[in-house]
């Protein structure tokens, strides 16, 4: 259940980005857009974002090899491709793709021309929506393999 538990803590952080904080943000002011998105990358680095983004992956794959010794094959296999589909498509993406993203917007003085900060949070908004997107999806996925994987284990025990 824990394996359960993180990675829908997960995808629920990637999905509250997705359809309301980037969506408030982009209706806003750029220049105001700018300055939150730098205070929330700020503050997103702490102990109880931490369980939830590095920890996923090590709980899932911990999860399959407890199936494994129990030898629920269906089970190691689903639980093993959520952990590797939640490390490629999520948290590497993030580390990869968002996070240099987040450092280079926090390197940027917010611009007093309304003009050149909406182009400056037009480029970046659209670009980070969209490998957000894809780690939405991609730990939506891994969400439903470990559903189906717990599924199957209750179901083989009944």
């Amino acid at each position: 259940m824990l394996s359960l538990l993180s990675i829908g803590a997960i995808f629920g952080f990637f999905y509250a980005w997705i359809c309301s904080t980037m969506w408030g943000l982009d209706a806003t002011d750029p220049r105001i857009a700018i300055t939150a998105m730098q205070a929330m990358n700020a503050s997103v680095r702490n102990p109880v974002f931490f369980p939830a983004f590095f920890l996923t992956p090590i709980i899932l794959a911990a999860t399959s090899y407890i199936a494994f010794t129990q030898q629920r094959r269906r089970s190691t296999v689903l639980f093993g491709m959520a952990a590797s589909a939640y490390f490629v498509g999520a948290l590497l993406v993030t580390a990869t793709v968002n996070v240099p993203m987040n450092q280079a917007l926090a390197e940027v003085a917010v611009p007093t021309d309304i003009d050149v900060a909406r182009a400056i949070w037009q480029d970046y908004s659209r670009s980070w929506q969209f490998w957000n997107t894809l780690r939405t999806l991609v730990s939506g996925a891994s969400l439903l393999l470990t559903g189906l994987a717990i599924y199957l284990i209750e179901k083989d025990v009944a």
